[in-house]
């Protein structure tokens, strides 16, 4: 099993961290991992994205053209990385901001509304961990309990108190994400 993932979208929301946290995750479950950043110099606010791999086997390349799944998070990700997810792959993305909305037939696509969930939740901070969890859902490729340990591993010692709140997170995006209909929204804007 290899699993080829793109994180993308804002600077501050949290990509390069949920990247993270999947490395690790899969680190405890004994995979080979791959984790690769990539942000623009303007940072919280700018463009930033990851790509995680993780595999049963040695991984040759973290650098990847097309992946099996995008997680997408802005319209500027959305246009650069739709078409990067191979045929029959998956596309998770939150549709606040998103104004051109994906049109491939090809891919199974879902909607998480984290930014709205993460709103209600009272900490905007956790958005990254909704989007987590709906993924998971879709795609159950590491145990909760190695995330949890992921989680412990990339987050400071001190902000371990905030473990709990970040899995409520997970729960709330493994309720919340939906298949997306392509046709619904493809004459709308």
């Amino acid at each position: 099993m290899t699993e080829e993932i793109i994180i993308a979208g804002f600077g501050g929301q949290g990509v390069l961290s949920m990247g993270k946290i999947l490395a690790y995750s899969g680190i405890m479950q004994d995979q080979e991992v791959s984790w690769m950043p990539s942000y623009g110099p303007e940072m919280r606010g700018g463009t930033a994205n990851v790509t995680v791999i993780l595999s049963d086997e040695k991984i040759s390349s973290p650098y990847l053209k097309i992946v099996d799944t995008a997680i997408i998070l802005n319209q500027q990700s959305m246009d650069k990385f739709e078409e990067s997810v191979k045929p029959g792959g998956i596309l998770i993305y939150d549709p606040n901001g998103i104004t051109a909305h994906p049109t491939r037939t090809d891919i199974k696509i879902f909607q998480i509304e984290g930014t709205k969930l993460a709103s209600e939740m009272g900490n905007k901070k956790i958005f990254n961990m909704i989007i987590l969890g709906g993924y998971l859902k879709v795609k159950p490729i590491v145990k909760l309990e190695n995330v949890i340990e992921g989680l412990k591993k990339s987050i400071s010692e001190r902000y371990h108190n905030l473990i709990p709140l970040n899995l409520e997170a997970i729960t709330m995006g493994m309720k919340n994400i939906v298949p997306y209909k392509v046709k619904e929204h493809m004459f709308q804007n």
